[in-house]
């Protein structure tokens, strides 16, 4: 008979008003910060199918603004990390947000943006790309610049803040920030835009980043020197031996992370799956707007179900490994058990194309469970560094598999726009989403399958 683990069965044993939750507090402050995050990123996408219309993009074209962002991102993240880790977690952050609102708030003034651009392009004797496209992707890059240091600075904080067998519940509650944001972007963009135009809408979303900054100054500090916080929940939050050994800070070079196969794990999985969530992100209105034609407007009710189905994904997943922990599975063991079990349902999405006939809200269902598992597989798979890796280099992992993951976004974002043109134009339409709805559906059982290869059994780091 299985015994309950004594480390997962320890919070139980300690009264949490004994303990304190201050902890609690950065949770929601990084809830927040990742709710901001997805409503500047999805502004662009909601306004999509009108912005093609007034500009006459193409799916390419879209493709080409929407992989700008996630290159961009890509890349970013690798430095985001080691930025985080060098400059600590509350300056970090401070830097990322105010340069991700600023980036929003740019997509307003992209003609005269994309204007200069192309006349710079032109005089270099360069091919310039039509001038809306050129400012939406300058007004991209800065909003992936900033938004690229969001979960690293998070799960740093997360490390920071709160002892191993919490941190998936942690970051799962900070993650489900992101289906707020997916929520509340569709039930608030379309409205500013009808009403006060597109532009309103970038520059009123885009600004609250600034807000939240202020209330992140006010309550954020490292746990050292974190004056709310009690005795009894510093000493809670350091419980765990292995970190406490490894607390002190020290240089994780990234050529000395790469030779780690926990490292590639991680890199594996961001790889493999975060396309899966930015395809979903990016191209759902698109792929409404094509098969239902159905407005903006229109779309809020179905996009704000489908992304309140990826909460219960979010904070679900983030416990799932404690039903396996307190059966007797390690920490490790219990995670890549949840995450088998997460993989298996996104194959509905498998169904979305073939059963659409019955109308726009078999999708929506079928898609929101495959968006759900997405988000309870992100909230163990970042959990799994910190599980790891010793808290001073979580960052940098977090950013290694951060630019992994961005670069997987770009080749799904690119594969699907020359997809979707290529068979639109066939009158086809139909046949190039459910190619790529079929790799969503898979994408999971063959990272987990990778992931398990590399590391089979709970190694954790410490020789950095």
């Amino acid at each position: 008979m299985n015994q309950p683990n004594p480390q997962a069965v320890g919070l139980a044993a300690e009264p949490a008003a004994a303990i304190g939750k201050y902890r609690w507090t950065i949770c929601g402050l990084l809830f927040f910060a990742t709710t901001i995050n997805y409503l500047d990123r999805q502004v662009l996408s909601l306004l999509a199918p009108a912005l093609s219309k007034e500009f006459g993009w193409s799916n390419t074209d879209y493709a080409n603004i929407a992989a700008v962002f996630q290159f961009v991102y890509a890349i970013s993240m690798l430095f985001a990390g080691r930025v985080i880790d060098r400059m600590g977690t509350r300056r970090a952050f401070v830097l990322a947000i105010v340069v991700w609102s600023i980036g929003a708030i740019l997509h307003a003034y992209s003609v005269a943006i994309g204007s200069t651009f192309s006349n710079i392009l032109a005089a270099a004797g360069i091919a310039a790309v039509p001038v809306s496209v050129a400012g939406f992707m300058a007004g991209r890059a800065v909003l992936a610049l900033g938004e690229a240091g969001n979960f690293p600075a998070a799960i740093k904080a997360t490390a920071e803040y709160f002892p191993k067998k919490e941190r998936s519940f942690a970051t799962g509650i900070f993650n489900s920030g992101a289906n707020i944001g997916a929520i509340l972007a569709p039930v608030t963009v379309p409205l500013i835009a009808q009403m006060w135009g597109w532009q309103s809408a970038f520059i009123i979303i885009g600004a609250i980043g600034f807000v939240w900054m202020g209330f992140w100054l006010y309550f954020y500090d490292s746990p050292a020197k974190q004056k709310r916080l009690s005795r009894a929940e510093l000493e809670y939050i350091n419980s765990d031996a292995a970190d406490a050994a490894a607390a002190a800070p020290g240089k994780a070079p990234w050529f000395k992370l790469l030779a780690y196969r926990q490292t590639w794990a991680f890199t594996a999985g961001k790889f493999l799956t975060d396309g899966v969530w930015w395809f979903f992100l990016f191209w759902l209105p698109k792929f409404m707007a094509a098969q239902y034609g159905v407005s903006a407007t229109e779309m809020v009710v179905p996009l704000a179900v489908l992304y309140s189905m990826t909460m219960i994904g979010s904070i679900g997943g983030g416990w799932f490994p404690t039903f396996f922990i307190n059966r007797g599975a390690s920490v490790y063991h219990g995670r890549m058990r949840a995450m088998l079990a997460i993989a298996f349902f996104p194959l509905a999405v498998l169904l979305a194309q073939p059963l659409g006939y019955l109308g726009i809200w078999v999708p929506v269902i079928l898609i929101g469970i495959g968006a759900s598992a997405h988000q309870a597989w992100s909230a163990n798979l970042f959990t799994t560094v910190s599980d790891m890796f010793p808290k001073h280099s979580v960052g940098s992992v977090v950013g290694i598999g951060g630019m992994a993951g961005g670069l997987g976004g770009v080749l799904i974002t690119k594969v699907a726009g020359k997809l979707f043109d290529h068979y639109h134009a066939l009158g086809q339409i139909q046949t190039g989403y459910m190619i790529m709805f079929t790799f969503c559906a898979l994408a999971y059982l063959l990272a987990w399958c990778i992931m398990k290869a590399l590391v089979p059994a709970h190694k954790e780091i410490t020789d950095l």
